[in-house]
C-alpha cells in the first residue's frame, strides 16, 4: 500500500510541475500568439507578403510545439505524433496558451487548499482560543478546496493531451485512412518479399544444388562406362564426396527458408545455429523473459540470420553482436552490429525485404551504417508482454 501511495504522489508531483512548466510556456506563446496575429495582419491584403512572412512564422511555432511535445511526453504521459504542418503549429499555440495558464492557476489552488487544510492539524491547538469553529470550518474548506483542485490537476492535464491530439494528430478519418495505406503498402511489401525469397531459393538450388547433382549424374555415368577398375573406384570416390555436398547444400537452403529448430527447440536454438554457420565470430546476447509467438520469433530470427550473411559477405567485419530483449511496453528489440566498414543501404534488396517483415509486424526496421562503420541494425517488433 505504501508503494502505491508513493507511485500516486510521485505521477502527482510529475503533472503539477508539468502543469506549471506549461504556464510559464504559454505566457511565452501568448506573447508570440498576438505577435504573429500582429504581423500577419499588417500583410493580409498582400498575399506574397503573407507567404514570406508566414514561413518564419511557422518555424517558430513548430519550435514551441515541439517543445511542448516534449514536455507532454515527460511529464503528461501524453505521446504526440510530430507529423504536423506549420500552420497547425500555429492554431495550437493560439489555442494553447489560456489552457496552460489555467494549469498555473489549479496548482496554486491546491496549495491554497493545504495550507488552510494544515489548520485542523495545527491551528485548534496553537491559534485555539475563542476561535475554534473558525479554524476547524477553515480547515475543512480548505480539504475541499484541496480534493477539488487535486481533481483539476489531473482534469487539466487530460484536456492538454486532448487538445494537443486534436490539433497536432490526424483527424480520426486521417488516421484510418493512413492505417489502410500502411496495410496496403505492408501488404503489397510482404507479397514482394515472398517473391524474391522464391527468386533467391530457386537460385540457390539452380546454383547449388543442381549443379552437383549434375556433375553427380556425370561421374556415375563416367564409372559406370570406364573398363578401369581404379578409374572406375576413383569416380565413385568422387561422386560420393559430390553426393555429400549436395545434401550439405540441400539441407543449407531448408534452412535458410525455415529452420526446423525455430519451431522444435525455440528462438534461442536457433540464432545458436546462426552463429555456429557464420564465417565471423557471432557473439550472441538473449535477454527475452519468455519464447516469442511464432510470427514474431520468425520474423526475428530472418532480421538476424540475414543480417549476418549481409555482414559476412560484404562489411569487413571482425565480429558480429547479436542482442534481444523485451520491453516493459510489450516490444521485441533485435540488435546487430558489426564493426566493418559500414556504407549498409538500406534500401538495398535484403535490408528491405527485412524492413518489409518488421512493417507487416506493425514493427520498423532501423539501419544506421555511416561510412567506416560501425553498422548497427535494430528492429523494434510490438509483442504481447512478455513477448509470450
Amino acid at each position: 500500500m505504501g508503494t502505491s501511495a508513493g507511485n500516486w504522489s510521485r505521477h502527482g508531483l510529475r503533472l503539477v510541475a508539468g502543469l506549471l512548466i506549461g504556464a510559464v510556456t504559454a505566457v511565452a506563446e501568448l506573447l508570440y500568439t498576438v505577435a504573429a496575429g500582429l504581423t500577419l495582419l499588417s500583410v493580409t491584403t498582400r498575399p506574397r507578403a503573407r507567404a514570406r512572412v508566414l514561413r518564419p512564422l511557422t518555424a517558430g511555432a513548430r519550435w514551441l510545439t515541439e517543445a511542448e511535445r516534449r514536455r507532454l511526453a515527460r511529464f503528461l504521459d501524453a505521446r504526440i505524433t510530430s507529423e504536423y504542418g506549420g500552420e497547425q503549429a500555429l492554431r495550437y499555440l493560439a489555442t494553447r496558451w489560456a489552457l496552460g495558464l489555467l494549469g498555473g492557476v489549479v496548482p496554486a489552488l491546491a496549495a491554497i487548499g493545504a495550507g488552510f487544510g494544515s489548520l485542523l492539524l495545527w491551528g485548534v491547538p496553537v491559534l485555539g482560543g475563542d476561535h475554534w469553529f473558525d479554524l476547524i470550518m477553515t480547515g475543512f474548506g480548505g480539504v475541499v478546496l484541496f480534493i477539488l483542485a487535486a481533481q483539476g490537476v489531473v482534469a487539466v492535464a487530460a484536456w492538454e493531451a486532448r487538445l494537443a491530439r486534436h490539433l497536432l494528430g490526424p483527424s480520426p478519418r486521417d488516421a484510418l485512412h493512413h492505417r489502410i495505406e500502411e496495410l496496403a503498402a505492408s501488404r503489397a511489401g510482404v507479397v514482394d518479399a515472398v517473391d524474391e525469397e522464391r527468386r533467391r531459393i530457386e537460385r540457390d538450388l539452380h546454383d547449388g544444388v543442381q549443379q552437383r547433382l549434375v556433375a553427380l549424374g556425370m561421374l556415375l555415368g563416367r564409372a559406370r562406362r570406364s573398363r578401369d577398375a581404379e578409374r572406375a573406384h576413383a569416380l565413385l570416390v568422387q561422386a560420393h564426396e559430390e553426393s555429400r555436398q549436395a545434401l550439405s547444400d540441400l539441407r543449407e537452403v531448408a534452412w535458410r527458408a525455415y529452420p526446423a529448430a525455430l519451431d522444435e527447440a525455440g528462438l534461442r536454438v536457433a540464432l545458436e545455429g546462426v552463429a555456429e554457420r557464420s564465417a565471423i565470430p557471432v557473439r550472441l546476447e538473449y535477454g527475452l523473459a519468455a519464447e516469442p509467438g511464432t510470427r514474431v520469433r520468425t520474423v526475428a530470427y530472418f532480421v538476424v540470420s540475414e543480417a549476418v550473411t549481409n555482414a559476412v559477405k560484404h562489411s569487413g567485419a571482425s565480429r558480429i553482436e547479436v542482442a534481444l530483449t523485451d520491453t516493459a511496453a510489450g516490444v521485441l528489440l533485435v540488435r546487430i552490429t558489426d564493426d566493418g566498414t559500414g556504407g549498409a543501404d538500406p534500401a538495398g534488396g535484403g535490408l528491405l525485404g527485412l524492413a518489409r517483415r518488421a512493417a507487416a509486424l506493425d514493427g520498423r526496421l532501423r539501419v544506421v551504417s555511416p561510412p567506416g562503420g560501425p553498422t548497427t541494425i535494430t528492429a523494434e517488433l510490438p509483442c504481447l508482454p512478455p513477448c509470450a
